[in-house]
């Protein structure tokens, strides 16, 4: 279909569904998330000319997955967001059945965006290309085509590249597949994005020690922290244990060294990056300032997600909040960005002692930080709770398509937690962010508090948070 014929339906999407979406009461008011139609991986997340982009895979025309656009954002402090022209729409045959996943980098002043071509044949196989498109003095962005055709010896699932640049030449991971059905994530180099060299498979199934370990590693992001290099890959396929790999697809990291001479990866074990409910397909960026940011999924595919009560708005799906990462004693730390402290309405609230004494709190859209010392039990309005006995801390909610409950578990010594509500997801950051727990939720719209019960003994600061500015 022609550029004009899909901008054409995007128009026709945009006035006719937008009120609708806006009506939902399960809104969020200070996520990211679609205008209309269906949002997920977040694309293309960079620092450049003062300004933070981020690109997201979108359809904008239906609640399904399908053909993806970019669509893409811009802001300069991460609160306060501005609708930019979208990016990529599959028009091209390299690109027809979608623009998938990929990233961006900053080449000779201009954002160049490195992505996948999605082609799928009539007897069910599929082919993929790694594509260049770059910006225009007006905003747009310009294909250039693609540069990496599908590998040799590999299945059509090849996809999400992530590029970077060290000691002036680029470099490129990128989420494969073997004929065996094994997860694989392969390693490129070039020295002008245009011509790419295979350097091998440096992690995946039946590498660096691992045995089965998934028939797919979408979304692969290597990077350099606190003197040590990090992989995030989703594996696809790992099988559920009593308390870890318990969402339909995982998401997670790897630490290690990156030997960019012999093309290895050697590293340690795999940790889940998020052990609540919905998290998937990370992505990172280095700022100016030198911190090394990510935006998540909230949502997973395949599983739920269609079953949303949004869908009948004509929307689903979000980002999760910016959050600024550091790697402490191996472990991959996750906190809020500070710039969203702009969010809170003035100095908030304080309370301190028994849980089961505490006032009912407002939690449409607020922030709690949350001293512990002792069991408690959360209810957040009604629909997920919250419980630390002491030695497990447990996140409970109704499953919105059977009406059962399900849990998610973090073990550990817990010291504070920070939650960040919106009307339909929390983000609980554990320890300063040593784990965190990610989940929608979908509470009756006129329970609107959260309320306390336990022993323990807590301190509380409790602030509302103000809707983000989407322009």
């Amino acid at each position: 279909m022609s550029e004009v014929s899909l901008l054409k339906q995007l128009a026709r999407s945009l006035m006719t569904g937008q009120l609708i979406a806006a009506s939902d009461p399960h809104r969020l008011h200070w996520h990211l998330v679609p205008p209309v139609g269906l949002l997920n991986d977040p694309n293309g997340f960079i620092e450049a000319h003062g300004r933070y982009h981020l690109f997201y895979q979108w359809n904008p025309l239906a609640c399904r997955h399908g053909a993806k656009w970019w669509g893409h954002w811009s802001s300069a402090d991460l609160v306060h967001w501005c609708h930019e022209p979208v990016a990529l729409l599959p028009t091209e045959e390299y690109e027809i059945n979608g623009c998938y996943s990929g990233s961006a980098v900053l080449n000779d002043g201009k954002i160049t965006l490195i992505y996948t071509g999605n082609v799928k044949y009539a007897d069910g196989s599929r082919t993929a290309y790694q594509c260049l498109a770059s910006e225009s003095s007006d905003g747009s962005y310009q294909k250039l085509g693609p540069v990496i055709s599908l590998p040799e010896g590999y299945t059509g699932h090849v996809r999400d590249p992530k590029v970077w640049q060290h000691d002036g030449l680029w470099y490129m991971v990128l989420a494969a597949q073997s004929p065996e059905i094994k997860g694989k994530v392969l390693f490129y180099r070039s020295e002008d994005l245009q011509q790419w060299q295979l350097l091998g498979e440096i992690a995946g199934t039946h590498l660096n020690g691992l045995k089965e370990f998934g028939y797919m590693w979408e979304c692969p992001d290597l990077f350099h922290l606190d003197d040590q290099d990090v992989l995030l890959c989703c594996p696809q396929g790992l099988a559920a244990e009593k308390y870890h790999y318990l969402n339909l697809y995982q998401c997670g990291y790897f630490v290690g060294a990156l030997d960019y001479q012999q093309a290895q990866f050697p590293h340690g074990q795999f940790s889940e990056l998020d052990l609540g409910f919905e998290f998937y397909a990370p992505q990172t960026t280095e700022t100016a300032d030198g911190r090394r940011l990510m935006f998540g999924w909230l949502g997973l595919p395949d599983d739920n997600e269609l079953a949303q009560p949004t869908v009948k708005y004509g929307w689903v799906n979000s980002m999760t909040c910016p959050r600024e990462l550091s790697l402490r004693n191996g472990i991959l730390y996750q906190q809020p960005v500070k710039e969203l402290q702009q969010l809170r309405q003035g100095n908030g609230s304080q309370w301190q002692g028994t849980a089961a004494e505490a006032p009912a709190m407002a939690a449409v859209s607020a922030e709690l930080l949350i001293e512990v010392n002792g069991p408690f039990t959360l209810s957040l309005r009604d629909n997920a709770t919250l419980s630390w006995n002491g030695e497990c801390l447990t996140l409970t909610r109704h499953n919105w398509r059977t009406q059962e409950q399900e849990s998610r578990y973090w073990f550990g010594t817990l010291q504070s937690l920070q939650l960040l509500l919106d009307s339909s997801s929390l983000e609980l950051f554990i320890n300063d962010g040593e784990a965190c727990m990610t989940a929608r939720y979908f509470p009756d719209p006129a329970k609107q508090n959260l309320s306390w019960q336990g022993h323990g003994q807590l301190s509380i600061h409790h602030w509302l948070l103000s809707s983000c500015v989407i322009e």
